[in-house]
Formats: structure tokens, sequence, C-alpha cells
């Protein structure tokens, strides 16, 4: 249901600075990740890619690619040993050779940009949407739900409304 754009198509002065970035986080992923968090890094580069002035523009690629990679895992929780993959921050930082206070300053100002928040329905990963209750929390008659419990004709109104990504099984 994400609203954030899936496209990786980015204009052609920036086409570089992509390639040179998604190099660093399609590496990281592979390494230690999965596929899908490679995807989310390569939309989220193309974002940062597409706005005017592109902040990517400043600063060092590395920089960016830890930033990107730290600010997705912030929102889907990649520093909790609960969760797979799990990588905690600092080891994001050294295999980029920062400072932690390098990395969390560049996801900071990534996720101040897309107002991006832990649980973020926009930048949850496919893969956890099932989990993420915001996803599934809608005001019904002044209430707040969980649609996966309203009866189906709700569920219906609000897949069609697009407020939820499908409709639950029953």
């Amino acid at each position: 249901m994400s609203k954030h754009s899936t496209s990786e198509q980015v204009p052609k002065d920036m086409q570089a600075r992509f390639d040179d970035i998604t190099q660093f986080t399609d590496a990281f992923s592979k390494a230690h990740l999965n596929d899908e968090y490679a995807q989310f890094c390569r939309q989220l580069t193309a974002t940062l890619c597409r706005k005017r002035p592109s902040p990517l523009l400043q600063g060092k690629v590395a920089t960016w690619a830890c930033g990107i990679i730290h600010a997705l895992g912030t929102v889907n929780f990649l520093f909790d040993a609960s969760q797979e993959p799990h990588v905690p921050a600092s080891q994001i930082a050294s295999y980029f050779g920062l400072s932690s206070s390098t990395m969390q300053a560049k996801s900071k100002q990534i996720r101040d940009l897309f107002d991006m928040y832990q649980f973020d329905p926009e930048w949850t990963l496919p893969s956890r949407v099932d989990q993420n209750p915001l996803i599934w929390m809608l005001e019904v008659n002044g209430l707040i739900v969980d649609v996966r419990h309203a009866p189906r004709e709700i569920q219906e109104e609000a897949f069609r409304k697009g407020l939820i990504p499908y409709i639950p099984a029953g």
C-alpha cells in the first residue's frame, strides 16, 4: 500500500549519482540484508534523486548509502535482534567507514525529508505489512479500529478507497 514511488526512474543528470549510491546499498544488502531491502534502498535513492534540488548532489556517496540503509532500517526495526534480518546500527556505520553520529545525522536528514518514522506505512517493507499495526488502524464511526477485525463490507470499502493494501483473509 506504499504511497512512495516504487519507480527507480531518475532524471538523466542524476543517473550516475543513483548508480554510485545503489552500488553501495546493493552490496550491503547482498552481504547483510536481502533483495527486498536492496529494492527499497534503490527506490528511496531514486526518490531522493527526483527531489528538486536533489540533496544527493552534496556529500559523499558512501555517507548517503549508509544513511539510506539506516533510515529504512529505522522504519523497519532492522536493529531489533528479534527481527530477521537484523543488523546492529554500529555494523552499518563501520561497513561504510563512518562514525555512528555521521550515519545517524544523514539518516535523520532523509527521514525528516520524507517524514519517515517507525512503522511508517509508506516505507514498511512489503514482507512486514502484516505486522504493521498502523497500516490496519482506521477510524470507523469515530472509533479507531483494527480493520482486520471489522466486518467484511468495511474491509472492502477500505480497500476500494486505497486505505489498506488488501482485504484480509476471512
